[in-house]
């Protein structure tokens, strides 16, 4: 089914993949209806209402999303998206059952194509507000607890590294180290008087403290699977706002073992203003670290917590300039690298650079 477009699917194939995932265990689907399909950033996403025969079960699901490659990605994209996320859903969401994510009942990446088969939840769940306008307070305080639940599951799972994930050794982290480098050069090259000189002087003190930051042993003396690209609109919320409803987690093509932290900071320090960060920033890392200790994280202290989301946002100085050299939009990435470089110097990273 790999590169086969939303419109061509064809019934025996939407029915052989169900059965294959055990949600067609008897009947066939008889119809495909494509609704309007959304153009993302990196992927399509096609709903879809499916049509059955009258021997089919009754919960077998009527409303799907295929998610695909988009056309006239840049090479350098087109070699990386789907696959990290076709390797979640087929290796960690298994051993998360009920997890905070859409179920998925196909997942294939090939040839720098991939597809994905996903419930529908847009019946009863929304993105929060519109890019790039933050959610509110008591939703805020709910994604964090959700990413509490969620790290918690994964700490240090005895799985992560072994049929989950891998960890970097030297080699693998000087390699990707060297590639920052690289893309950080024609990043400043590119911008010109455009990157100032104290956002220079930042970089060139980061990337000279990289290979004291980046070993295994400081990399992983805490981890879990972070989602890497956790900003709020990634996630999907309860349209009836009920309390008991829960955050379903999207879009995985950046998870990675590593700190949790990396999430928090991608959702704030990269994606806020420094006047919404000084004012909620510190409650809900307090709220987070009580989450994790609620669902059994031990040896973990709130200062420990504080230094890993520092050196979270020294990490995400990177983001701005991977996401240049992959050539998203400016309006993507312009904001970010003035928003990480803000929350450098507020929270004194600087600091862990010696």
């Amino acid at each position: 089914m790999v590169g086969t477009g939303p419109g061509d699917l064809l019934p025996d194939q939407l029915t052989e993949r169900l059965r294959a995932s055990g949600a067609l265990p008897f009947g066939r689907v008889t119809a495909i209806h494509p609704e309007e399909p959304r153009t993302m950033l990196v992927s399509t996403i096609m709903p879809l209402r499916v049509e059955y025969s009258f021997d089919a079960p009754g919960e077998a699901p009527t409303r799907l999303l295929l998610k695909s490659s988009r056309d006239g990605l840049g090479a350098g994209l087109q070699a990386i998206v789907g696959e990290r996320e076709v390797a979640f859903y087929t290796q960690a969401a298994p051993l998360m059952p009920g997890g905070p994510f859409p179920r998925c009942y196909d997942a294939e990446c090939s040839s720098g194509r991939f597809h994905l088969l996903l419930e529908d939840l847009s019946e009863t769940h929304m993105v929060l507000t519109q890019w790039p306008l933050p959610p509110s307070v008591q939703a805020c305080e709910r994604i964090v607890d959700t990413w509490a639940i969620f790290h918690a599951f994964w700490w240090r799972h005895p799985r992560l590294g072994r049929e989950v994930g891998a960890f970097l050794d030297e080699a693998a982290l000087a390699k990707l180290g060297a590639d920052y480098r690289r893309r950080y050069e024609h990043f400043a090259e590119t911008l010109g008087d455009r990157l100032g000189s104290g956002a220079r002087a930042d970089y060139a003190r980061v990337l000279d403290a990289r290979e004291r930051l980046y070993t295994p042993k400081r990399l992983y003396a805490t981890y879990t699977l972070a989602h890497g690209d956790a900003h709020v609109w990634n996630l999907l919320y309860p349209r009836d706002d009920a309390t008991s409803g829960i955050y379903l987690i999207i879009d995985w093509d950046a998870w990675r073992i590593g700190r949790g932290a990396v999430d928090l900071a991608y959702m704030m320090a990269l994606h806020w203003y420094p006047e919404r960060r000084a004012r909620l920033e510190a409650p809900l890392i307090e709220r987070y670290h009580a989450g994790l200790l609620a669902h059994g994280v031990t040896d973990y202290s709130l200062d420990r917590l504080w230094e890993d989301y520092r050196l979270a946002v020294i990490g995400h100085l990177a983001t701005p300039v991977w996401q240049q050299s992959l050539e998203l939009p400016p309006a993507v990435w312009w904001p970010h690298l003035h928003r990480i470089l803000a929350a450098f110097e507020d929270l004194d990273c600087a600091a862990l650079l010696s």
